[in-house]
């Protein structure tokens, strides 16, 4: 069956790559397995040689026969449907290994970690992922740097980030038009403390939306430029600093100093994951 474009299909077909995302996943037996587009099967198989259970998550609607006679046994759960508008909860999976639609990157890093005012809990032991390598160098940027964003705090924020193995066009059928690589994502047992995580998001969001600004200018619609400032001396960071040039723990702390407008305060939420209700 030939890749289609409409879902982002990529067939990965080095067994190398495979090989790797396999051993970085550090399957035992009892592990659950979350795979999501498992298209052809290609991961699905060394997957299950593991000992591990399976649950793979297909939009195609076309390929889940095929997946269905191939990988039907009681360590395979296939669900046919959209990985975004799952309840992941219920699927009681410990791990994530997946080759990931490329055009679904940003929401479904979001769906699997959570964000700031809402982490996933319970999270996932590690993720193994096969990303585009500008979303890998954003998750794994340091402060200062061109790749650094509002994406590399949240990441960092909820996990920790680490390189697998680089991944060339080449390496899938039919090749796509940028390079790729495996990271692997550890949530953190902890997370970092943060009075407000909304507020939080909220400086994050605005202080990286303009990013040529200075940061009191480009928070300046939540908060006045001269506090800013004062906060950032108290950080012993240049008050001309843009948004790239704070760390997390700059970012945890400034949202420590700089006073909260009463119209973003608002109840906490709770968990990804979990109701009002608990």
């Amino acid at each position: 069956m030939r890749a289609r474009k409409r879902f982002g299909q990529h067939w990965l077909r080095s067994e190398s790559v495979l090989a790797q995302m396999i051993a970085a996943a550090e399957l035992h037996a009892g592990d659950r397995v979350l795979e999501i587009g498992p298209g052809r099967g290609a991961l699905t198989r060394p997957l299950l040689a593991s000992g591990a259970e399976v649950v793979a998550v297909e939009l195609d609607r076309d390929l889940c026969g095929q997946l269905q006679r191939q990988f039907g046994s009681e360590r395979f759960q296939l669900i046919a449907g959209d990985i975004l508008r799952l309840d992941l909860a219920p699927l009681g999976c410990n791990k994530v290994v997946a080759n990931i639609p490329y055009n679904i990157t940003g929401p479904l890093l979001g769906h699997l970690l959570g964000s700031i005012a809402r982490p996933r809990r319970p999270a996932f032991e590690r993720l193994i992922l096969l990303v585009q390598k500008e979303i890998g160098d954003r998750l794994m940027a340091a402060p200062g740097s061109k790749a650094y964003g509002a994406l590399s705090v949240r990441g960092q924020f909820l996990a920790t980030c680490e390189k697998v193995c680089a991944v060339p066009p080449h390496a899938f059928q039919p090749p796509p038009k940028v390079d790729s690589v495996v990271i692997c994502l550890r949530p953190h047992a902890t997370l970092p403390k943060v009075r407000s995580p909304q507020w939080l998001e909220t400086l994050l969001k605005q202080g990286f939306a303009t990013r040529r600004k200075m940061l009191a200018n480009a928070l300046k619609s939540l908060v006045e430029p001269d506090q800013v400032r004062q906060a950032l001396r108290q950080l012993g960071r240049d008050v001309n600093s843009r948004a790239e040039a704070l760390s997390l723990e700059d970012w945890l702390a400034l949202s420590e100093l700089l006073q909260q407008p009463r119209q973003d305060q608002q109840d906490p939420q709770p968990p990804a994951g979990r109701s009002a209700n608990g």
